[in-house]
């Protein structure tokens, strides 16, 4: 139980991280999406994606691949939020980086308690 809530909150952590990538504008230019908008580079995403991916291979030891596959599950869904808000205001804001966590988290989760 502890590796599944270690990994569902580094995911929800690594979705802010996703969102802050290289590339993606802030929605307004004061305000925290502005402060933190485009500072994640290629590297961090690839290395932090790997590491929550093997902290939730511990989560379901049945089924090692279920954890790491919630994980990049969630981060999709979160990409996939990410190009609806950019598309709607423009870029991330605060509340969208925090939108993005419990977004993350909460499908992580959802995704270490699913069994076939």
């Amino acid at each position: 139980a502890l590796a599944a809530v270690v990994a569902a909150t580094a995911a929800g952590r690594l979705g802010v991280a996703v969102a802050c990538r290289r590339g993606v504008p802030a929605a307004r230019p004061e305000g925290l999406g502005a402060l933190v908008a485009g500072t994640v580079g290629p590297v961090a995403l690839v290395a932090g994606t790997a590491a929550v991916a093997l902290v939730a291979v511990a989560a379901v030891p049945d089924r090692p691949w279920q954890g790491p596959l919630a994980v990049l599950a969630a981060l999709a869904a979160a990409a996939a939020l990410l190009r609806h808000v950019v598309r709607r205001l423009g870029g991330i804001t605060g509340d969208v980086l925090g939108a993005t966590v419990e977004l993350v988290t909460t499908l992580v989760y959802l995704g270490l308690v699913l069994s076939s």
